[in-house]
């Protein structure tokens, strides 16, 4: 899959490609649907199948003191685009021009004459353009207008509800994780780089690899029982702390994984950790005997859950 970062001044091959358009934030279950159309559009037509996507995130632009929201990487979206067939990402910076574009605009200018789309699919909820004036109804008008056809995506859930990045969200930061990955299509995953921490755990008996929640949505706090993969592609069980560890006095929330039968060096790699259940809140406890005692009941009900699907 080739990555592009523009729409203005393009080779040839990297123009009039069929395009589904919106944010995929999560690549979620929804979200396949809308791929899907523009990829049997592509397919009938013998072009290339092209997403479009923005950076930074809109609602990074419009609210900037809201709290972290995003479900994945553009690293992560743009394997999980790769993993559907998608030729062309279209990671196209959302500045200032592009944010006061009106609908018509936005189609003529970026659609158009950047890229040449052949076809555009959108969801049944989509909006675009400057105060979010335009619809499935005028991206229609505009392709009859302009010369490109149009296929809308309707809702796709379970009984009647539309699966959303908003409802991801929601369940995780309910402490839901099966919900949120029943509407992803696979687990919310956690992905950075595994980072030094105070090495308590590993006097402990428990090392763990310590991971910044950055930009992330910040799941319900509390332990979880997870699968990380590593840079080689093995992946591996275990059980997690995502929280501010009150015990030792942490502050900042961030994911802490003890890889269950593991004992190699990952600083300084990228990791990333599925969450698979939530499994109790994060406690504060008396003593660290009493802590350590805990993480073993969390790591053997854990191992229960995980070590099955390992066989």
């Amino acid at each position: 899959m080739r990555l592009v970062h523009s729409w203005k001044d393009l080779a040839q091959s990297d123009r009039g490609a069929s395009v589904a358009l919106g944010n995929f934030d999560g690549v979620h279950r929804g979200h396949q649907r809308v791929i899907a159309q523009a990829a049997k559009a592509a397919g009938a037509a013998k072009i290339p199948l092209g997403v479009i996507s923005f950076e930074p995130h809109p609602r990074q632009i419009f609210q900037p003191d809201a709290p972290p929201f995003r479900l994945m990487t553009t690293g992560q979206r743009a394997r999980a685009l790769a993993a559907l067939g998608v030729d062309r990402h279209y990671i196209l910076p959302f500045e200032p021009s592009v944010a006061d574009m009106t609908d018509r605009e936005f189609v003529e200018t970026v659609l158009c004459n950047g890229l040449g789309v052949r076809h555009v699919a959108v969801g049944f909820d989509i909006s675009f353009g400057k105060g979010r004036t335009g619809s499935p109804e005028l991206m229609a008008q505009y392709g009859r207008e302009l010369g490109f056809t149009v296929s809308v995506a309707e809702p796709v859930g379970e009984d009647g509800e539309k699966f959303s990045s908003t409802h991801v969200r929601q369940a995780l930061r309910e402490g839901r994780p099966q919900d949120a990955a029943a509407i992803l299509g696979r687990p919310f995953a956690i992905e950075g780089e595994v980072a030094k921490g105070r090495q308590l755990g590993r006097t402990l008996g428990i090392p763990t690899a310590n991971v910044a929640l950055g930009d992330y949505v910040r799941p319900k706090l509390g332990i979880y029982a997870t699968r990380t993969r590593l840079r080689d592609g093995r992946e591996i069980p275990g059980v997690a702390s995502l929280g501010v560890n009150p015990t030792v006095g942490e502050v900042e929330a961030r994911l802490e994984v003890w890889l269950f039968d593991f004992d190699e060096d990952l600083y300084g790699q990228v990791v990333e950790t599925d969450l698979i259940a939530y499994l109790r809140p994060e406690a504060r406890f008396e003593s660290l005997d009493l802590m350590v005692a805990q993480i073993h009941v969390d790591a053997a009900q854990a191992r229960a859950l995980l070590i099955p699907a390992f066989d």
